[in-house]
């Protein structure tokens, strides 16, 4: 199967998680109702993006009411769902996490944030996600029925290591839910969704709350999805919307035909070593 059809849940979050999984189950309703094969909704989508608010929302994998949600949606519909990210508690310490389900509502993967959002824009924005959250260490790839895929979550994209080992790794779709905000959205957060996919000659999906502006956090929103050719195929703007493309991974295999950046990597001269990155 090379055409998937992919449904980027743009969703307004607000300070109810009870209110925050009717309106994702409201949207992954109708991204079935549209044929979609493959959901995604966006970073920390049943809490409002705040260190406080990670606290007060965190749960175990084991008893969550989120991602037993999320299961059932996806079994009842025989869909793949990417489950953005939650707040998720192990061993009292907190990580941003990303879950994948597939048809059968079954965790086939997650990834939990490797690269924490800690910035200091002078006179413009400041965010410590380290002073409550643990970074995870591991490279996340997942087999499905289109091949393989690859997860990353918000920051993680501004690293092209984890890109490329994805990449390396076979993955044909990267896929990072992300809460870029009104500083750091309009400046990079296109450019690099279409720099990580003409990079590793991939698709790059990115899926983002809505903008809330009652929020203390201002998701800049516009999910996304690029091409290998380093192409813009699906934007949003900032408010709630639902984004459904269909790809054809058919175009990878023409692209590095025609520019075969992977094939000419001067390995004789530098490689991108997992045992020596993580």
């Amino acid at each position: 199967m090379t055409k998937v059809k992919i449904a980027l849940c743009q969703m307004n979050v607000v300070d109810n998680k009870d209110e925050n999984l009717k309106n994702a189950e409201r949207m992954i309703e109708k991204s079935v109702d549209e044929n979609s094969d493959f959901i995604v909704l966006p970073e920390m989508f049943n809490c409002p993006y705040s260190n406080d608010k990670f606290i007060e929302y965190c749960e175990e994998e084991k008893t969550s009411k989120t991602l037993l949600k999320i299961s059932n949606l996806a079994s009842k519909n025989q869909v793949y769902i990417l489950a953005g990210s939650i707040p998720e508690k192990e061993n009292g310490k907190l990580y941003n996490t990303s879950y994948l389900f597939n048809r059968n509502g079954e965790i086939i993967a997650k990834h939990r944030k490797m690269h924490l959002f800690d910035i200091d824009v002078k006179g413009k924005i400041k965010f410590m996600e380290s002073d409550v959250l643990t970074a995870g260490d591991n490279v996340t790839t997942a087999n499905t029925e289109f091949g393989k895929i690859g997860i990353g979550i918000c920051y993680d994209i501004r690293f092209p290591e984890l890109a490329r080992l994805m990449a390396l790794e076979d993955a044909s779709i990267l896929f990072y839910p992300g809460a870029f905000n009104m500083t750091t959205g309009p400046a990079h957060w296109e450019l690099l969704f279409r720099t990580r996919a003409l990079d590793n000659q991939v698709f790059c999906v990115g899926v983002a709350p809505a903008l809330n502006k009652d929020a203390s956090y201002h998701s800049f929103g516009h999910s996304i999805i690029t091409s290998p050719w380093g192409e813009v195929i699906s934007e949003a703007t900032e408010k709630e919307e639902l984004i459904i493309s269909e790809i054809d991974l058919s175009e990878i295999k023409k692209i590095r035909e025609e520019l075969p950046l992977l094939k000419n990597k001067r390995e004789d001269i530098y490689e991108v070593n997992k045992k020596q990155l993580f």
